[in-house]
C-alpha cells in the first residue's frame, strides 16, 4: 500500500511540476512497480544493498545496458523525491554506480515566449498572478499553490512595506524571494477579487481563507494538477506547445534569464532554494551558445567579419 501511494505521489509531481510526457510517466510507473514487486512491496523502505542487488539482477537477466540505465534512473529520481519530501532521511541510490552520463538539458522558454504567456492571461487576475509569481520568484509548484497569505509583505496605506515574500521550501528551509513591480501589481489585482473565489461552505471557507490561492479542495488551496491544467490552456492561447509550459518550465526560465542577465551562480542557488549548487549548475548550459558567439565575435583571434560590400 505504501509503495503504491508513494509511487503515485512521485508520478503526480513529475506530471504537474516537471511536465513529464505521458510515455515518460508510463515508463516510470512500469519500472517502479516492477521494482516494488521484486522487493516484496517494500521499495520505499529499500536499503542501498537491496537496490544494488536489484541492479545486479537486471544485468544478470541480460537486459540491455540502456534498459538498466533507464530503470536505475527511475529509482534515483524516485528516491530523490522521497528524500526531498521528507519521507526518507537518506537516499539509498546515492552510492550506486551511475549509468552512463547523459545530461538532461531543459527546453527553456525565451523572454519573448514569456511575454506572450503573460499577455495571453491578462484578463484572468488569478492566472496572471500565478504566472507572474512563478516567473518572478522561480517557486516550485507546491510552494506556489500552498503559499499562505502570511507569506506576503504587509500593506499600509495602500503601499507594500517590502517587496519580497517568505517561502518555506523543501526540507522546511525558508528563503526570501524578492518581487518586482509587475508581480506586486498582479498581487494587488488578485487580492482585490480573491474574496469571490473563497468557498461558500463555512468549513471549506475556514480551511481556504489562509491561502493566497484558495480552493474547495481538501487541502484548502489550488492543486498542482489544476495549476498544470491552467498552464496547458494558457500555452494554447499563447501559441506555444503545451508540453513546454508547466510550472517547472517557468522555474527554468526564471533561473536561465537571471544567469543570462549577469546573476552569479551562488545568488541563483539561494533564490531557487537549492541545498547544493550542483543542482543549480544545470542552468549553465544556456550560456554556452551565448559564450560561443561572444568568443567568435569579440576574441582578438576571432576571424574577421566577411566584407559584404
Amino acid at each position: 500500500m505504501t509503495d503504491r501511494i508513494r509511487i503515485e505521489a512521485f508520478l503526480e509531481m513529475m506530471s504537474a511540476e516537471r511536465g513529464a510526457a505521458r510515455n515518460t510517466l508510463e515508463a516510470y510507473a512500469r519500472d517502479l512497480r516492477e521494482a516494488s514487486e521484486a522487493l516484496g512491496g517494500a521499495l520505499s523502505r529499500a536499503s542501498a544493498e537491496e537496490l544494488s542487488g536489484l541492479q545486479r539482477d537486471y544485468a544478470a537477466r541480460g537486459l540491455a545496458a540502456s534498459t538498466v540505465s533507464r530503470k536505475m534512473s527511475a529509482l534515483r529520481r524516485f528516491f530523490r523525491f522521497e528524500f526531498q519530501e521528507g519521507e526518507r532521511t537518506d537516499d539509498p541510490t546515492a552510492r550506486l554506480e551511475s549509468p552512463a552520463a547523459r545530461r538532461e538539458v531543459p527546453d527553456v522558454l525565451s523572454r519573448q515566449e514569456m511575454t506572450r504567456l503573460l499577455e495571453a492571461c491578462r484578463d484572468d487576475p488569478r492566472l496572471t498572478c500565478l504566472v507572474e509569481l512563478l516567473y518572478a520568484t522561480g517557486l516550485r509548484a507546491s510552494e506556489l499553490v500552498g503559499l499562505p497569505l502570511g507569506a506576503l509583505p504587509r500593506r499600509r496605506n495602500g503601499r507594500w512595506e517590502s517587496a519580497e515574500i517568505t517561502v518555506r521550501g523543501k526540507g522546511g528551509r525558508e528563503r526570501v524571494c524578492p518581487l518586482g513591480p509587475p508581480a506586486l501589481d498582479s498581487l494587488v489585482t488578485w487580492l482585490g477579487v480573491r474574496e469571490a473565489s473563497l468557498p461558500k461552505a463555512a468549513t471549506a471557507r475556514a480551511r481556504a481563507e489562509r491561502f493566497l490561492f484558495p480552493s474547495r479542495a481538501a487541502s484548502g488551496h489550488l492543486s498542482r494538477r489544476r495549476l498544470g491544467q491552467m498552464l496547458d490552456a494558457l500555452a494554447g492561447a499563447a501559441g506555444i506547445a503545451p508540453d513546454r509550459v508547466h510550472p517547472h518550465a517557468l522555474r527554468h526560465a526564471y533561473a536561465t534569464h537571471l544567469l543570462q542577465g549577469g546573476a552569479d551562480m551562488r545568488s541563483v542557488q539561494t533564490l531557487l532554494g537549492h541545498a547544493d549548487i550542483s543542482t543549480t549548475q544545470i542552468y549553465t548550459h544556456v550560456l554556452t551558445d551565448e559564450l560561443q558567439e561572444l568568443l567568435e565575435t569579440a576574441h582578438p583571434l576571432a576571424p574577421p567579419a566577411p566584407n559584404l560590400s
